[in-house]
C-alpha cells in the first residue's frame, strides 16, 4: 500500500513541474481566508532583467468553496506606470461541477491569460481577489505561471 501512495505522490508532483521556459511562484493563503484588502506579490518570475511573455493563473480551492468563480485584479509594471487587469475564473460550470482536477476535496484550475506580459526581475506583480465579500474562504493556493516567448 505503500508503494501505491509514492507513486500516486510521484505522479502528482511531476505533474506540476515547470518546464525551462515557464517560471511559477505559488503563494499559500491564510485557512482563515483571503482577506479582501490583501495582496499576494509574486517577485522575480522571470529569469532576465526584462521579459515579454505570457502569464497563467492558477488557483487551488476546496469543495466548499461557495462560488462558481473568482475575480482578481492582476497589477504588473509597464516601465514608468502599471497595468491592471480584471480577470474572471471560472472554476465550475452551471451545475456545480468543478473545472479543475484534484485529489479528495482539493482542486487546481488554471488559466492563460490573453496578450503578452512584460515584466521586470526587480518588480514584483500583485494579486488580489475583487469578489463582492470581505474574507474569501477556501480559496488554499495562488500562483502565477509566467510563460516566455
Amino acid at each position: 500500500m505503500r508503494w501505491l501512495t509514492a507513486l500516486v505522490a510521484a505522479l502528482l508532483l511531476t505533474a506540476c513541474v515547470v518546464t525551462p521556459d515557464e517560471q511559477g511562484r505559488f503563494v499559500a493563503l491564510p485557512a482563515e481566508g483571503w482577506a479582501y484588502g490583501d495582496t499576494v506579490a509574486f517577485d522575480s518570475l522571470c529569469a532576465d532583467s526584462v521579459a515579454t511573455g505570457r502569464l497563467a493563473v492558477s488557483v487551488r480551492h476546496t469543495n466548499a468553496y461557495l462560488y462558481s468563480n473568482l475575480w482578481l485584479e492582476l497589477t504588473t509594471p509597464q516601465g514608468d506606470s502599471v497595468r491592471r487587469d480584471t480577470i474572471n475564473m471560472p472554476l465550475a460550470d452551471d451545475f456545480g461541477r468543478w473545472y479543475g482536477r484534484g485529489v479528495g476535496v482539493s482542486f487546481a484550475t488554471i488559466d492563460t491569460l490573453p496578450g503578452s506580459y512584460t515584466l521586470l526581475r526587480q518588480r514584483p506583480v500583485y494579486v488580489r481577489h475583487i469578489m463582492r465579500c470581505d474574507t474569501l474562504g477556501d480559496i488554499e493556493q495562488i500562483g502565477l505561471v509566467f510563460i516566455n516567448e
